[in-house]
């Protein structure tokens, strides 16, 4: 996570943004892309709430990362997202911060 421009721990698994994996080539990608907590949060309930994808923090980032990634690829360039998470170990999370447990209208 990037706040005014400094990296701080990643609120969800406590990981930092200088965690890189040793298997990790840095060779190999063009570019790091940059998501918000809230760009993740909102694309995750998009992908809930028009899809049907019932995913977490994670995947709503690399849905936001992928979008960015397509608006500046060249037309006919083919991209692949995973989708990496669930979104049920976000229940305590901004995921469903304001979504009541009886969110859905009950009959009459």
């Amino acid at each position: 996570m990037v706040t005014k421009g400094t990296w701080a721990p990643h609120k969800i698994q406590g990981w930092t943004t200088d965690f890189v994996p040793a298997v990790l080539n840095r060779k190999i990608y063009d570019e790091a892309v940059l998501v918000t907590d809230l760009e993740a949060r909102d694309a995750a309930r998009d992908l809930a709430q028009k899809e049907g994808i019932f995913c977490g923090l994670s995947s709503g980032a690399t849905f936001v990362a992928a979008h960015k990634v397509a608006s500046k690829a060249a037309k006919g360039s083919v991209l692949l997202a995973m989708l990496p998470d669930t979104g049920e170990r976000y229940l305590s999370t901004i995921l469903f911060e304001g979504i009541s447990d009886e969110s859905d209208p009950l009959p009459t």
